[in-house]
């Protein structure tokens, strides 16, 4: 099986491409931030690599009620775009809500995406945003209308790419910091990446 690892930055998967080269089963793809970079990117290797399957790879945030730490690493058992829909005087409404599903099918899929590739034993509902949260309200808000416990800029768009290509998607996340109020010192980007690619390391060798 020849695996893609997508990362949104270099930092992602530096050390991971140091352990495990690019080879006949396993290639690498920095996409660049954000859900349009990872679509793009995604959807350019698909059509000319071939990957028989797609795994994320990178840090996040987890909301207050997750029960995760800073340190932890957990892959997606789903995902969901946490911002795409509308505002409304009575609150959010969701792609669902509005009537307009982001994949036609059958089946049809709204906001939330299904994962099939699932490398670690610890899998958690993941979201997807354009503006990451900075705020604890915000937070609570978003993790109580999606049932999300982890928050990224890239994962739903990736998922959403391969329903539509037919190529099963994964994610692994370390857990960098906690989703309230944004304080960027408490943040543990380094060791969030790391423990996310060793993470991945164990599976690619075991699979």
């Amino acid at each position: 099986m020849r695996v893609l690892v997508c990362t949104a930055t270099p930092l992602e998967s530096a050390w991971l491409r140091a352990e495990l080269p690019a080879g006949e089963s396993l290639d690498y793809a920095v996409t660049g931030v954000g859900p349009v970079n990872a679509a793009h990117a995604v959807t350019q290797a698909i059509m000319t690599r071939r990957p028989d399957a797609v795994v994320v790879c990178g840090i996040a945030g987890a909301y207050p009620s997750s029960g995760l730490t800073v340190g932890d690493v957990v892959c997606a058992s789903s995902e969901c775009y946490g911002d795409l829909g509308a505002q409304s005087p009575g609150g959010f409404l969701d792609m669902e809500a509005l009537g307009f599903p982001v994949i036609a099918g059958p089946p049809a899929y709204f906001n939330r995406l299904p994962l099939q590739v699932f490398p670690l034993p610890a899998c958690v509902p993941h979201v997807t945003v354009s503006t990451c949260t900075g705020t604890n309200a915000d937070a609570r808000s978003i993790e109580a209308r999606t049932g999300g416990a982890v928050e990224n800029m890239e994962g739903a768009a990736v998922a959403h790419v391969g329903l539509l290509h037919g190529v099963p998607v994964g994610q692994v996340r370390g857990i960098s910091n906690m989703v309230t109020t944004r304080n960027p010192r408490e943040w543990r980007i380094h060791d969030a990446a790391l423990a996310a690619q060793k993470a991945l390391a164990a599976w690619l060798t075991t699979r």
